[in-house]
């Protein structure tokens, strides 16, 4: 008796897997109006015997080396699936998102992903919390409160989601054999700093933008401002010196950031704002929630912690603007709010790319900016402004090699209220990187 036992648990082990497999086909498959009976059936199949579900539940991570590694192979990243199922599913689907992304993590070495992958995957919390994978179904069931068929419908619900991804654009290595096969763009390891990854200039950025953040008086908060707009243009100066007389000729990376609606229009042109000022591209991907920045890997680094700063007090200053009416009482907020975010946006733009001409300018003719933001002369470098071009027409390269058809995209104002009440919001505007954080 006990071997028969034993004999029909390997064959509910067995059979876990082809059930797993067939439910995914089936559900990938369907049509939309086909879709929740192919959810119910195939749920239904993976939870109908109770002890067959931790051989569900195994054969659940097992394939998630297949869904998850197919993404990658996509030039999908950690916060990209992220990204897509917190948009589209809810947060259960998000939940089991992330453990399935670190049961995939088991198969590849810390020390073969790069250093913003690495990043993704602390955001998220992504480790294996569970003991065995037998018991990770039922342990999380229990957590979330859910009963086999319901978890077998999210578990569904999510590979499907993620299996009916497109392949897009690598903005870095994926882990792997043949991670970096495609042309990925390079993305570097930098030494490790206050913060991991992260350059000594960068560390000082963030720690004078803070201050700004904390001072209550407008003035300093923009003196700040300006001279950590500065360090930025420097750091990218002093880079593009550095690659010009040295051996190292590092190409363009890109990364990806996350711009959810409401009002994505002018966040994107807020980050294309942080983005232009130091010299990156951004390319729009609005289907999917993101935008894609390309340019040298300090530039990136810049640009992303100016931009989450920005938008924290863009989305403060906006809602401390209020709400307005037309004269007859109709709401006319939406309108306001729109063309207060796109005045924002512009301004940023003009006050970013004056700070950088002006850093531009001084380096040229000698005067170099230290990380302590004084000043100190040096002999001009003729090399300077062509090592620049260069680094521009390198990342022109880069976007049109990923992107080889873009179009542009207007956004339009309605309410001149709005404008130059985002304008005046903009030159009140402190950047730092401590205020919040954005979701990649």
């Amino acid at each position: 008796m006990g071997r028969r036992r034993q004999q029909g648990q390997a064959g509910a082990d067995g059979g876990a897997a082809p059930l797993l497999d067939q439910a995914v086909r089936a559900v990938l498959t369907a049509p939309e109006d086909g879709l929740d009976l192919a959810l119910d059936t195939g749920a239904s199949l993976l939870a109908a015997v109770p002890a067959q579900w931790p051989a569900v539940s195994r054969a659940l991570l097992g394939y998630a080396n297949t869904a998850v590694g197919r993404c990658w192979s996509a030039g999908w990243r950690p916060a990209d699936l992220a990204r897509v199922v917190r948009r589209e599913l809810k947060p259960v689907h998000l939940a089991l998102a992330v453990d399935l992304i670190a049961a995939e993590g088991r198969r590849h070495p810390a020390a073969v992903l790069d250093r913003r992958w690495q990043e993704q995957l602390r955001e998220l919390e992504a480790e294996v919390w569970w003991q065995g994978d037998e018991a990770y179904l039922a342990a999380f069931a229990h957590w979330h409160r859910l009963d086999r068929f319901a978890l077998a419908t999210t578990a569904l619900e999510l590979l499907r989601t993620w299996g009916r991804l497109p392949p897009i654009a690598p903005v870095g290595p994926a882990p792997g054999p043949g991670g970096r096969a495609g042309g990925a763009p390079r993305v570097e390891q930098r030494a490790q700093g206050p913060v991991p990854g992260e350059p000594r200039m960068l560390s000082r950025i963030r720690a004078l933008l803070a201050k700004a953040e904390s001072t209550e008086y407008p003035e300093e908060a923009e003196a700040l401002t300006a001279k950590a707009q500065q360090l930025m243009a420097q750091h990218s100066i002093d880079e593009a010196l550095l690659a010009a007389v040295g051996t190292d000729r590092n190409a363009p990376g890109a990364l990806r950031i996350g711009v959810d609606n409401p009002y994505e229009g002018p966040k994107t042109m807020l980050l294309d704002a942080v983005a232009a000022a130091n010299r990156c591209r951004v390319v729009w991907a609005k289907e999917f929630g993101f935008c894609t920045v390309v340019g040298f890997d300090g530039d990136l680094d810049g640009v992303e912690l100016l931009y989450t700063s920005l938008l924290v007090q863009m989305t403060h200053a906006m809602q401390k603007a209020g709400s307005r009416q037309h004269l007859d009482g109709a709401s006319r907020t939406k309108a306001f709010r729109q063309s207060f975010l796109v005045a924002y946006a512009a301004r940023i733009r003009e006050r970013l790319t004056a700070a950088t001409e002006r850093v531009t300018e001084d380096a040229a003719a000698g005067r170099h900016l230290r990380e302590d933001g004084t000043e100190e002369h040096l002999v001009p470098d003729e090399r300077l402004l062509p090592a620049l071009a260069a680094r521009t027409e390198a990342v022109d390269q880069e976007v049109g090699r990923m992107f080889p058809k873009l179009v542009s995209q207007r956004v339009r104002v309605s309410d001149g209220e709005g404008w130059v009440a985002g304008r005046a919001a903009a030159d009140r505007a402190a950047l730092h990187g401590r205020a919040g954080e954005i979701r990649r």
